[in-house]
């Protein structure tokens, strides 16, 4: 039975994951702050009995640590940790209160990565057989986005420490995947007032999701179609990149406390 740990996992595309493997019948530990979405999460999913549920903020990074701990104690370790827990917001350098916003978004898709993967590295070295840690990124870090430089820089972020972290772990057979979602059907992207070409149901990416976490794949774009857009934008010179992108569409700012 796979032990699967899965950090945003009350919608979206954590939520999707959670069904999937639940579906696979896999045990699960499932984090998210949403209490009552977590709780309504678990009663939907086969086995819901031995999921365990850990409601906590993954920016406190003490209680993301007792939370790995209890798992690990539970179930003998992880096979599969799934940092997934993100926010999204747009963001202006000349506006103070954007401050206040892209530390937010730093600290909870980068700084909650790292500490989601921490407690179960050595656990993980110890163990056999299938052992993942897998970081979500996105599209929106392969090239600087205007409006939204927070949220690009933190998934540009996610992609270059998946990678030290792959070759650090490499000689000890654990196996680090970054997947970088385009657009997929999630309450997230439900925000977003632009066109959004090859958007995905969420419960179809799940599915490639975990397909590729299981082949061990080093990065992967899904849709797969996002993936020929994301490597044709790393190819164009900056120029060009700026005259087609100067006036692309703004995320959505984070209102103003």
């Amino acid at each position: 039975m796979k032990r699967v740990f899965i950090t945003g996992a009350s919608s979206g595309i954590g939520a999707a994951l959670a069904r999937e493997y639940a579906a696979q019948g896999a045990v699960l530990g499932l984090v998210a702050r949403r209490a009552d979405l977590l709780a309504g999460l678990v009663a939907s999913l086969p086995g819901a009995g031995r999921h365990a549920v850990y409601a906590l903020d993954v920016t406190d990074h003490g209680a993301l640590r007792l939370a790995a701990a209890d798992f690990i104690a539970r179930h003998g370790g992880a096979d599969i940790v799934i940092a997934n827990a993100g926010v999204s917001h747009g963001t202006l350098t000349e506006h103070p209160e954007d401050q206040q916003v892209f530390d937010t978004i730093i600290a909870t898709n980068v700084n909650a990565t790292v500490a989601t993967f921490a407690p179960f590295i050595n656990s993980m070295k110890s163990q056999q057989g299938e052992r993942r840690l897998v970081g979500i990124a996105s599209v929106a870090g392969v090239r600087g986005l205007p409006g939204a430089g927070a949220y690009s820089a933190s998934k540009a972020a996610v992609v270059c420490y998946c990678e030290s972290l792959r070759l650090e772990l490499k000689p000890h057979g654990i196996r680090v995947v970054t997947i970088a979602p385009g657009y997929i059907a999630t309450p997230m992207t439900e925000k977003n007032s632009y066109p959004m070409p090859f958007l995905m149901p969420v419960e179809r990416f799940a599915v490639r999701a975990a397909a590729c976490i299981a082949a061990g794949d080093s990065y992967r774009v899904i849709p797969w179609q996002m993936g020929v857009v994301a490597r044709l934008l790393r190819a164009l010179p900056n120029w060009l990149y700026d005259r087609l992108f100067a006036r692309a569409p703004h995320k959505a700012r984070k209102a103003a406390p």
